[in-house]
């Protein structure tokens, strides 16, 4: 997958920037034109004074007529002089006139190979990157590379400005010729491009000012968090001269939804940000104009009045980043963009719910949606793949089909031969407790990612933990090996829970070990833990254990030397299930002189 989309976006570089080079020969070639017109109206400028100075002459001969013997035939010289300057005169206006349509006709032309780039890059390129940097919070990883995409805008902006400046051109050789002779609705014509390449402008400058660092996704109170924001063609036009500054607001959805309808932001604020703004600045080795907010704050947030089972954790903001700055001295804008929705939590313990919220809006948001619509129940398939995603991001490894099927049956608390085309509602998501439980499965799941990535990162990644099993389903499958072939799995009772089934001595015997929690492998990492108990031999289907744990063993003690600390003797904290014997094989007993409840941690 990564190959594939590396390449396709290496291809789509080649043809922008094929595309690019096209409409800079173009534009190349109207230049050409313009220096010809130029050339043109210099010759008929001076033409034109030959002309009006031959004319004068004229007047003053007919003045003196009587006084100068040779007048008439002066005079009459004079005539045909004017007639060919005239003559000449009507010639190059007509060849003027014509130039400088073609001309006009050529800056339409590169207007129409601009649109369909600029669309590209802007509704296409630009969105799709944002829409990838949403993704990454729920773990994408081939983001299109922003730096790529400014390559486009600058040289996007190089052939606006330049186009702009041609048509002033066009402008002004209308109002030079305008003097001599009509030129019907060329006004309008120019006035018309000339407004279509501001708006060309204006869009290509408001789309590049983008968010390159995002808030935090789930935003604590009183918590420092950071943010960057880049005008992609701020190295052009000389923006960076006038130091523009960034202001930074906190908005509801509501108020989301007002600056979109407006197109324009007008104060809005539903919160307080401390170390809310500072300056644009210009990076020229990078060509980067950009601000990092490197200890923003948010101290207070107005929140909405909730309805029914609506909880602050599922109430979305914005960080609204907006700026104003001049081009020249004609030309004014004013830039903002809004943040991926953001959570706002005042404790810990509304992670998980936040998360869930999140996640859900990461995964299916919709381009050029309402904000922060998102639909209220999705395909199973797309809730597996945004899953999928989140737990490959965090441990390394993703879902198996078997596993994806396993939290498909806890999701919809059914079984169910396909799941793919079913719809999982949100409120079954995150909203409605599992049957018989005290939790929803977001928090399930959310639990296992967070001890996964945590305490279990490289027996997952090894493919040593099967995780995605019910404790029958795994008691019933060991029934069929050999005695000491176990397996782990994830709690269904316990949060964030890990327990071990393994094969009994009989057929039909299988245990299963009290859950280990993420503070029991803080204490004692899982493979010293299974390593404490001997009875467990073969992963399952047929792995020797040291084979697949034992990379992850600490050294072993010398259990038979005593170890002293500051005259102290220090305890030893071993796993072990009454009745099925001590550490190495050895009997609980096997350690004289020392009680058992302190030296062995003991799961019943």
């Amino acid at each position: 997958m990564e190959v594939d989309t590396k390449s396709s976006q290496e291809m789509e570089n080649v043809e922008i920037m094929q595309q690019m080079d096209l409409i800079s020969n173009h534009i190349t070639h109207t230049n050409e034109i313009r220096m010809n017109i130029q050339s043109e109206i210099d010759s008929f400028n001076i033409l034109y004074a030959e002309c009006a100075k031959c004319t004068q002459h004229l007047q003053h001969m007919r003045n003196q007529r009587m006084s100068i013997p040779q007048g008439p035939e002066i005079e009459r010289k004079l005539k045909q002089e004017k007639e060919l300057y005239e003559g000449q005169l009507k010639t190059q206006s007509l060849s003027l006139n014509n130039a400088l349509c073609i001309y006009i006709n050529k800056l339409n032309e590169s207007l129409n190979l601009l649109s369909p780039v600029q669309s590209h890059i802007i509704d296409k390129a630009l969105i799709q990157w944002k829409r990838e940097q949403q993704l990454t919070g729920n773990g994408y990883k081939y983001i299109k590379d922003i730096d790529v995409i400014q390559i486009w805008c600058e040289k996007l902006c190089d052939l606006i400005w330049i186009t702009r400046s041609q048509i002033k051109e066009a402008d002004r050789f209308r109002v030079n010729l305008g003097r001599y002779f009509e030129l019907p609705q060329s006004c309008e014509i120019i006035n018309s491009l000339l407004d279509l390449t501001t708006q060309h402008l204006a869009s290509l400058v408001s789309s590049t000012f983008v968010i390159i660092t995002q808030p935090p996704q789930v935003l604590k109170t009183n918590t420092r968090f950071v943010a960057e924001v880049r005008l992609l063609i701020g190295g052009k036009l000389n923006i960076h001269m006038t130091s523009p500054v960034v202001k930074v607001s906190i908005v509801s959805e509501t108020q989301a939804n007002q600056i979109i309808g407006r197109n324009k932001p007008d104060g809005e604020s539903c919160g307080e940000i401390l170390n809310c703004s500072g300056k644009m600045e210009y990076q020229p080795v990078q060509r980067h104009l950009s601000t990092n907010f490197r200890s923003m704050q948010l101290k207070k947030i107005k929140r909405t009045e909730k309805k029914g089972t609506e909880s602050v954790m599922d109430e979305k903001f914005s960080i609204l980043f907006s700026s104003k700055f001049y081009i020249g001295n004609e030309l004014q804008f004013e830039v903002w963009n809004l943040s991926l929705p953001v959570v706002v939590i005042v404790h810990g313990n509304q992670d998980p719910h936040a998360w869930a919220t999140v996640t859900w809006d990461n995964a299916f948001a919709e381009p050029a949606r309402v904000p922060f619509s998102v639909p209220d129940k999705v395909p199973w398939r797309s809730v597996a793949e945004a899953l999928n995603m989140k737990f490959f991001a965090a441990t390394g490894r993703g879902l198996s089909d078997e596993s994806l099927t396993f939290l498909a049956e806890k999701a919809f608390r059914i079984k169910a031969i396909d799941f793919n085309n079913m719809l999982l509602s949100w409120s079954f998501f995150c909203k409605e407790p599992l049957p018989q439980r005290s939790f929803t499965f977001w928090e399930w799941f959310y639990a296992v990612i967070k001890i996964t990535k945590e305490h279990l990162k490289g027996p997952w990644t090894d493919g040593a933990i099967m995780g995605f099993i019910g404790k029958c389903d795994a008691e019933e499958m060991l029934t069929k090996y050999t005695t000491g072939t176990f397996l782990l799995r994830f709690s269904d009772s316990e949060l964030g829970g890990l327990t071990v089934a393994w094969a009994g001595s009989n057929e039909s015997d299988a245990y299963s070990l009290h859950p280990f929690s993420a503070k029991d492998l803080s204490i004692r990492n899982l493979a010293d833990r299974l390593l404490d108990l001997p009875y467990l031999t073969k992963l399952y289907p047929d792995i020797d254990k040291n084979q697949a744990f034992g990379k992850y063993y600490t050294q072993p003690p010398d259990l038979s030397m005593p170890v002293t600390r500051n005259g102290y003797l220090k305890p030893l904290l071993v796993t072990h299930v009454p009745g099925w014997g001590g550490p190495n094989g050895q009997g609980i007993n096997s350690f004289p002189n020392t009680s058992p409840n302190h030296m062995f941690h003991t799961y019943l």
